[in-house]
């Protein structure tokens, strides 16, 4: 049967159990047929919604009708205009909620998968080693980038673009953030993927050093006194972690997601070929119901143990992608939804045995627009399991903040700044993504980024 113009292309994936044992990339992508057919859906609207929907503005029906005609250079020069992540953004942003939500052909039928479009783009780009073309003057100005994740990137990215000197100082040993450190190979391989799209914002003229601790190896006073930087944008990130404060927390097997995820994606813990230590428990819950949540499940399945997440919401309010949850269920994950986690249990050596968990229903909405789980009288019953992943979330690290002198942060200690052009309290210094907001999206972070290197931009061309 023919297929219509109101239905998406399907993208080839790996099939489901064969999946669940490696970490090989999952989606497979399209090809050239497949990319063109799916960019033939789109209908070029004059006033294109779906930019709107874009948190960095790409010109989305720019690059799409380039690939009616094939020409997937000239695509990948248009969304070089506007992002430094194309191969990224392609594989983890949410098009579903942004973008592709605000798709006219959305309407009647299936949005086009402008993700995949991208995904396409970038991928062909690498493979026929064409990459973004620097073409300003220099400015002979020095902004200091504190981050190399996606923010951080895509700031540094669009200021070296504008000509400026850009150094990035990132703390961990390899630069790319919770690009490479958060998100699992399964989803976004690091050498075919991450790499090449940092290679391209080095070759922007984009300086990295890696192994420096802004707040302790040099402060960010010291980087306008003694270095000579005119501007400095924080794009840290939220590397703390989150517990629930429940008895038995601190037991032997209870992890966050953040350490977890760490040890198998930035330190090859998934690899026989590496050294790094991973606790592995053969039957393990994981609490939470985000993207982190579903990349911490997904690992452990592959590692081995049957996984169970626990959730107190239902499944209408899981804050997780709908593919990634999609692609959780075929793999075999077990959700325990409507349940929230009271105790974890523990043998004699301190080791979890269990978690004691009671039955939830939706009540009225709260201050987030979610109906707020309440607690079924007498339903506690108890999961067995042999190690806990907390994946609740993440806040940013205090470090800079406390180090830095006039720096405002606010109760939840993130660091105060505009969100139009990320300007803190602090003159001269900048940020954006979780350091601002707390732990958010890609590509929303590559959005503040962006709005940052405009507001440096207007901040040193005065």
């Amino acid at each position: 049967m023919a297929r219509t113009k109101l239905e998406k292309i399907p993208v080839r994936e790996q099939e489901p159990k064969v999946r669940a044992a490696n970490f090989d990339e999952v989606c497979l992508g399209y090809n050239l047929e497949e990319a063109t057919a799916e960019a033939e859906r789109c209908l070029g609207c004059k006033k294109p919604k779906c930019v709107e929907g874009c948190p960095v503005s790409i010109d989305i029906p720019g690059f799409i009708s380039h690939l009616k005609e094939q020409n997937v250079e000239k695509a990948f020069e248009v969304i070089s205009q506007y992002s430094s992540l194309p191969a990224v953004c392609g594989r983890v942003c949410p098009q579903e909620s942004q973008c592709e939500q605000k798709c006219v052909r959305g309407v009647k039928g299936d949005a086009v998968s402008i993700g995949k479009l991208e995904r396409f783009t970038a991928d062909w780009a690498e493979a026929h080693n064409i990459h973004p073309v620097l073409s300003c003057e220099p400015k002979h100005k020095k902004v200091a980038v504190i981050g190399s994740g996606p923010a951080g990137l895509t700031c540094a990215g669009d200021l070296a673009k504008a000509g400026y000197d850009v150094t990035i100082f990132e703390a961990l040993h390899e630069p790319g953030g919770v690009l490479v450190y958060g998100i699992p190979e399964f989803r976004l391989p690091k050498k075919g993927v991450v790499e090449p799209e940092i290679e391209n914002v080095k070759r922007l003229g984009v300086k990295i050093e890696t192994n420096v601790i802004i707040g302790k190896s040099v402060t960010i006073d010291q980087l306008f006194e003694e270095e000579g930087f005119q501007a400095v944008f924080i794009g840290s990130g939220a590397g703390l972690p989150k517990f629930m404060g429940i008895p038995g927390e601190n037991a032997n097997g209870v992890f966050s997601a953040n350490e977890y995820l760490t040890r198998s994606n930035l330190m090859k813990a998934f690899d026989d070929h590496y050294d790094t230590p991973i606790y592995q428990g053969k039957k393990i819950i994981v609490v939470g119901g985000g993207n982190v949540a579903m990349d911490a499940a997904r690992t452990a399945l592959r590692l081995g143990a049957e996984v169970h997440i626990v959730y107190r919401r239902s499944e209408t309010e899981l804050p997780a992608r709908a593919e990634e949850v999609h692609h959780a269920k075929e793999e075999g994950i077990i959700f325990n939804l409507l349940t929230n986690p009271r105790e974890i249990l523990t043998d004699e050596t301190g080791q979890v045995t269990g978690m004691v968990c009671a039955e939830m229903e939706l009540g009225e909405p709260d201050e987030s627009g979610r109906r707020r789980p309440v607690e079924k009288k007498d339903s506690d019953f108890t999961i067995a399991a042999d190690m806990v992943i907390m994946a609740l979330g993440t806040s940013p690290n205090p470090l800079i903040s406390s180090t830095t002198k006039g720096l405002e942060i606010n109760r939840r200690k993130c660091i105060v700044a505009d969100e139009a052009n990320g300007q803190t309290s602090r003159k001269g210094v900048f940020a954006g993504g979780d350091a601002v907001t707390g732990a958010a999206t890609v590509i929303l972070a590559m959005g503040a980024g962006k709005a940052a290197a405009k507001g440096i931009d207007a901040y040193l061309s005065r």
